[in-house]
C-alpha cells in the first residue's frame, strides 16, 4: 500500500520544455508532400504521365497527414 521503493517514471512532458511550434511527424509529412510535388512536375516535364499521377496522389495523402499532424499537436497543447 506504501512506497514500494521502485523507480517511478518522470511524465512524459516535462514543464520546463518549451512546447514545439510543430509536431516532428507533420513536418515529415510536408517534406514529403513537397518533394512529391516536385517529383510529379519533373515527371510532367518529362513526359511520363502516369507516374506524375502516382507523385500527386503520394502528395495529396502527405498533405493531409502533415494537416492531421499539426492539428493534433495544436489540440494536444
Amino acid at each position: 500500500m506504501g512506497d514500494t521503493g521502485r523507480y517511478r517514471c518522470p511524465p512524459a512532458h516535462s514543464p520546463r520544455q518549451e512546447p514545439t511550434v510543430m509536431p516532428r511527424l507533420a513536418l515529415y509529412a510536408l517534406s514529403v508532400c513537397l518533394l512529391s510535388v516536385a517529383a510529379a512536375v519533373v515527371s510532367f516535364v518529362q513526359g511520363s504521365w502516369p507516374v506524375g499521377i502516382v507523385w500527386v496522389l503520394l502528395a495529396g495523402v502527405s498533405s493531409n497527414m502533415a494537416w492531421y499532424y499539426a492539428r493534433r499537436g495544436r489540440t494536444a497543447r
